[in-house]
């Protein structure tokens, strides 16, 4: 059955929903250039994510774009997409398998919005009937109205409404892949925070395999389920979760690239609505009770002294709401939610405490390598001390190794209790 919130159209579709991507080893070197431009790449994005690549100047992120759908040739290793090496199939057509979105849109100037979206349907030759349902489908799907924008040019678009169209192209085959190379990246700020809010919501419906190029780490955090730095020459750095990669960076390259404020990124990947909110009357909003006053949205959430506290959405994210709350001179917040009910409120305290829970696993880990560091040093001094037999000699040379290791694990500890 079609309804307005899926992308896809009526019959059975030509293609799976989503497919796994695989890179195995891959490497391009152009004629002429003594260091390779992708050096030995391997990853796998999982059907239905979004992995991003990021990265400095000169690490290969568009290359391995355009790797992917065979734009350019492979030096070495290969790329399956669904279990199936890209090398075996026609390139041509397997373009017509990839949706493709770039940073200039790329839409033609000569054709209608509607006879855009409808280019790679045309070349699948797809039935008119089809094709224009699919057109009307889309539209609807990405907020535009069919009957006005269907047969308006692009010039005639803003730069956000023709971006909008670029998905909509890129979706209409429903491929089971989408290639988005910087999409938002000419887009002003106010309409690239919109687009990319409205991009996850359709990622929501539409669950594709995506592999999204960037040079904003913070876009990469927004937008990736798994993200891929790369070095320059194409050396993956770190291929995680953002989350992992802001709260264990593989080395110094990937802390200095994801920059200082960690911290701060990683309030970004937790909404307000997964804290323990406080009820109006300062209580846990999860505590029963009087909360069900906070909750209820009859007298809203106040303040210390009394007044109304400015509201936020659910959806907000911490860092959104701490910044919120010291423009605010620290107050909290109202959270409300969809239906603008107070559910709660957040405080700077819950904040620091998400903070202090975030780091107390690295300073355990820290502390376990002290521990066994020490225990170590101290087989090591009952080696010098020379009551053991030779080999007692040799297993305390090993074990005064392994007590350099535990000054480290001490140092560990130290930085993961600040």
């Amino acid at each position: 059955m079609k309804t307005a919130d899926t992308a896809h159209h009526e019959g059975p579709s030509p293609f799976a929903q989503a497919a796994e991507l695989e890179l195995r080893s891959v490497s391009k070197r152009y004629l002429g250039q003594r260091e390779p431009a992708i050096s030995d790449l391997s990853l796998t994005v999982p059907a239905g994510e979004v992995c991003v690549l990021v990265g400095p100047s000169g690490s290969g992120k568009t290359t391995a774009m355009r790797l992917i759908n065979r734009m350019i040739a492979l030096s070495g290793g290969d790329i399956l997409l669904g279990g199936r090496s890209v090398l075996a199939r026609e390139p041509r057509e397997l373009r017509r398998e990839i949706g493709y979105v770039i940073q200039q849109v790329g839409l033609f100037p000569h054709q209608t919005v509607g006879e855009n979206i409808a280019t790679v349907p045309r070349l699948l030759g797809w039935a008119k009937d089809r094709t224009a349902a699919r057109v009307r489908e889309l539209l609807e799907l990405i907020g535009l109205d069919a009957g006005e924008m269907a047969g308006r040019y692009p010039a005639q678009l803003s730069g956000g409404q023709r971006q909008r169209v670029g998905v909509a192209r890129a979706l209409a085959a429903d491929p089971p892949l989408m290639l988005m190379d910087e999409p938002f990246g000419a887009i002003d700020p106010i309409n690239r925070a919109r687009l990319q809010d409205e991009f996850q919501s359709l990622q929501q419906k539409v669950k594709k395999t995506v592999v999204f190029v960037t040079h904003d780490i913070d876009e990469a955090i927004k937008m990736g389920d798994r993200i891929a730095i790369l070095r320059e020459g194409g050396v993956l750095a770190q291929y995680d979760t953002p989350g992992e990669i802001l709260a264990r960076p593989a080395d110094e390259f990937v802390a200095q690239f994801v920059g200082a404020d960690r911290a701060l990124k990683r309030l970004s990947l937790t909404t307000v609505a997964e804290l323990p909110l406080a009820a109006a009357n300062g209580a846990s909003a999860t505590d029963g009770g009087n909360a069900a006053d906070g909750a209820s949205g009859t007298r809203g959430a106040h303040g210390e002294n009394g007044d109304v506290a400015p509201r936020i959405p659910r959806e907000t994210s911490v860092r959104d709401a701490l910044s919120l709350m010291l423009s605010a001179g620290g107050r909290p917040l109202a959270v409300t939610d969809g239906d603008g009910r107070v559910l709660g409120r957040v405080t700077l305290a819950q904040v620091e405490q998400l903070l202090s829970d975030e780091r107390a696993p690295r300073a355990a880990d820290g502390a376990a390598g002290a521990a066994a560091g020490a225990a170590d040093a101290a087989g090591a001094a009952g080696a010098a001390d020379g009551t053991g037999a030779t080999a007692d000699t040799s297993a305390g040379a090993a074990s005064a190794a392994r007590a350099h290791d535990g000054q480290a694990g001490a140092a560990s500890a130290r930085e993961g209790a600040r």
